[in-house]
């Protein structure tokens, strides 16, 4: 079975969601709030917290012609350049911010968004890559992080299937076959109805990959969906509090809203369960509750058993109703008062 292994963790079929929060902008500026939003992340049940690794520098040109202007969006009308550069995560942050997340048992890795920042990110040991879906189609870029030779996760928002079969190749041109495709809709927040759930799985085949659910969604329904269909990795924005602000404010989960999702998610993993038509030991005792049958009219010994005087009905401790045709007509050895489940040694052969 397909699997991939990021910081010890084993992620595939038979293993738990690896769930992932990402902090993104939600640190508004402040490392002592992305210190606490790891420590929040833990608490509320994350495997993993998730950086961005770029400068408003790296990811675009500081331009106020039209094509730099955003349009469509919750960021309407801002230049790309003013947001990034609201958005970003110092660089400087990062080694602390790792550290904090170890300490707080929590796997940790970035989204880098040019080769510089996978340099820094190598520098710093992370165990996986994550390629945002708006830069699937840097080929160059997911050459050069797939080069690493460690897992590599590539959301798919903005992709096509030429886009999501190139990016795949260009990993496993360079030997790195460590692949999850996240699902992914790159609307912020995302409507429900263009989740697309569905693909996770198509994804998981066609490719031969680990699936998975990037989601910009509002509350937990997507993500139940996706573990329901298979997926093996979730991503969530994660925020101490929307009151905070920022750029990812609005689409963001806070601690007691991850907690619940996560909680969701584990009951989801319970209930999928495996193909097993064994019974459990409760289900066993259930089956005293079932139909079997019954005197239901007093018969005297040499009496004929009758639609009348036998029926199938609850609980389960007689004869099973399979039989009820072929003891019919038969004649019984002895008293039988009504309440009394019907044994084969009643029956005169």
């Amino acid at each position: 079975m397909k699997k991939i292994c990021i910081d010890n963790t084993f992620i595939g079929e038979g293993y738990p969601c690896f769930i992932i929060a990402e902090l993104s902008a939600n640190h508004n500026g402040s490392i002592e709030t992305a210190i606490e939003t790891i420590r929040a992340a833990k608490r509320a049940g994350a495997n993993c917290i998730k950086l961005q690794t770029y400068t408003a520098d790296t990811i675009t040109i500081d331009s106020n012609k039209e094509d730099f202007l955003i349009k469509g969006t919750i960021w309407e009308g801002q230049n790309l350049h003013k947001l990034y550069q609201e958005a970003y995560t110092p660089w400087e942050w990062h080694e602390e911010l790792f550290r904090v997340a170890k300490e707080e048992g929590l796997t940790y890795f970035s989204s880098p968004f040019d080769k510089t920042a996978v340099d820094l990110l190598e520098s710093l040991n992370v165990p996986a890559y994550k390629i945002a879906s708006l830069e699937i189609t840097d080929i160059p870029l997911i050459e050069y992080a797939a080069s690493k030779g460690k897992p590599i996760i590539i959301s798919t928002g903005i992709a096509t299937q030429e886009d999501i079969e190139l990016a795949v190749k260009a990993c496993r041109d360079l030997g790195n076959d460590n692949i999850s495709l996240l699902k992914c809709t790159t609307s912020y927040p995302a409507p429900i109805e263009e989740a697309n759930m569905a693909m996770v799985k198509d994804l998981a085949e066609r490719y031969d990959v680990i699936a998975g659910l990037s989601d910009h969604t509002m509350g937990s329904t997507v993500p139940i969906v996706a573990t329901v269909l298979g997926a093996k990795i979730i991503e969530k924005h994660f925020i101490l509090d929307r009151s905070i602000g920022g750029p990812d404010a609005s689409f963001s989960m806070n601690e007691i809203e991850f907690t619940e999702m996560v909680k969701a998610i584990r009951e989801a993993e319970s209930a999928i369960g495996v193909v097993d038509y064994t019974l459990t030991e409760k289900q066993l005792q259930g089956k005293d509750f079932s139909r079997s049958l019954y005197v239901v009219e007093d018969i005297k010994a040499g009496g004929v058993i009758t639609e009348e005087n036998v029926r199938s009905i609850r609980p389960g401790f007689g004869m099973h109703p399979k039989y009820f045709k072929d003891v019919l007509g038969k004649k019984i050895n002895s008293n039988l008062e009504k309440g009394d489940a019907l044994k084969w040694d009643y029956i005169i052969k």
